[in-house]
């Protein structure tokens, strides 16, 4: 989503690779051909990721009955924003490839929608994760009366309301503009250019700038109430596992930080001083919807449960026939048993009990994520 403003129409292009500036518009269109196929790949490659990591997420939570926890509820709503999120990414690399807006007007509106409902939601959902993990570790007893699953899918329900209302002024003002070369730009058409400053400040502060620091006031107290109580006898192994969740949040919420402020800080530099070059304006772009793509990654490295799961996923038609109690790497003894059985000792040799997992995860871990 870029919000560089445009000097004649009081608008700016979102996600788009050029800038409809009239210093810069010349020098962009003057940029090698292989732009033209460098930045269309690489959203492609974000887009495929993107899709493919969020779809398991999803696919998981709702499958296994052990991973439908308060947190992975708001997790599964994350992942649900993200590929959302994605699905606007191949108009924009169509975009950036013609170098212009082909879809219309009713389809840019619509595009830009979608895209900011799900920017703001995706930031929403990462601060409510760093509450529920607040509430986890600060107040273990309370915690147990609001982490629960129907609770987390009201919380769910407002995020996607508060998002909605925050977005309203991307649904208003959107709109298709001609450009200079006779095609169409997909902008925001403001009443007045000074409209396009606000708009700027207000998604920093809104998406981006009081989430954040919400998020680092939780961990700050977190951080506090562990100190606190490090000496008390037991208590930390006894929170091992929300530790362990709690930082995955934390990771999700860095690399979201890393993503994106980039991003804003390019928006911000545009508006109040010179618009910097378009492609690395565009390359900024891609980054935060590369952001989308990472949190399935980090999951899968961090979260013992997410990873097996996935595991399971990746390897079903070698899993059907089951694990040993103490084999982990699901590919790996998948790849093994394939290679040493035989159809012959199928039935008598290769074929694990029932009772080693239970919806796809260990019966044994204590980790709910």
């Amino acid at each position: 989503m870029d919000f560089n403003g445009s000097q004649d129409y009081g608008s700016y292009p979102i996600g788009l690779p050029y800038n409809t500036s009239m210093d810069y518009e010349e020098d962009y269109y003057q940029e090698p051909d292989a732009s033209k196929i460098i930045i269309p790949s690489i959203y492609a490659l974000v887009c495929c990721v993107g899709l493919t990591g969020n779809a398991m997420v999803i696919y998981v939570i709702l499958k296994y009955a052990k991973m439908k926890t308060a947190t992975n509820i708001y997790i599964l709503n994350l992942a649900i924003a993200d590929e959302l999120f994605m699905l606007s990414v191949p108009f924009l690399a169509t975009s950036a490839a013609v170098r212009h807006w082909p879809f219309g007007s009713l389809m840019c509106r619509l595009v830009l929608s979608v895209d900011g409902i799900n920017m703001f939601t995706s930031i929403f959902c990462l601060t409510v994760l760093s509450i529920d993990r607040y509430v986890a570790v600060v107040h273990p007893i309370k915690a147990a009366r609001y982490r629960r699953p129907t609770v987390a899918k009201v919380v769910n329900v407002c995020v996607w309301g508060l998002s909605l209302i925050v977005i309203l002024p991307i649904i208003i003002f959107a709109d298709t503009v001609p450009a200079q070369d006779g095609g169409m730009d997909c902008n925001f058409l403001w009443p007045e250019a000074v409209w396009s400053e606000a708009f700027v400040v207000y998604t920093f502060l809104l998406g981006f700038l009081l989430p954040v620091g919400a998020i680092c006031l939780c961990y700050c107290l977190m951080v506090a109430r562990m100190r606190a109580v490090g000496l008390k006898a037991g208590w930390l192994q006894r929170r091992r596992s929300e530790k362990k969740i709690t930082r995955m949040v934390l990771l999700v919420v860095a690399v979201f930080v890393v993503c994106w402020m980039p991003f804003y800080i390019v928006q911000l530099v545009s508006v109040f001083h010179r618009p910097p070059d378009p492609m690395v304006t565009q390359l900024f772009v891609i980054l935060s919807y590369a952001n989308s793509g990472a949190n399935p990654i980090l999951y899968g490295f961090v979260s013992d449960n997410f990873r097996r799961s996935f595991q399971r996923i990746v390897c079903f038609r070698w899993l059907e026939s089951g694990l040993d109690a103490e084999q982990v790497d699901y590919c790996a003894v998948a790849l093994k048993r394939q290679a040493t059985c035989n159809p012959l000792d199928f039935p008598k040799d290769c074929m694990a009990s029932d009772m080693v997992f239970r919806n796809g995860t260990y019966t044994s871990r204590t980790t709910t994520v």
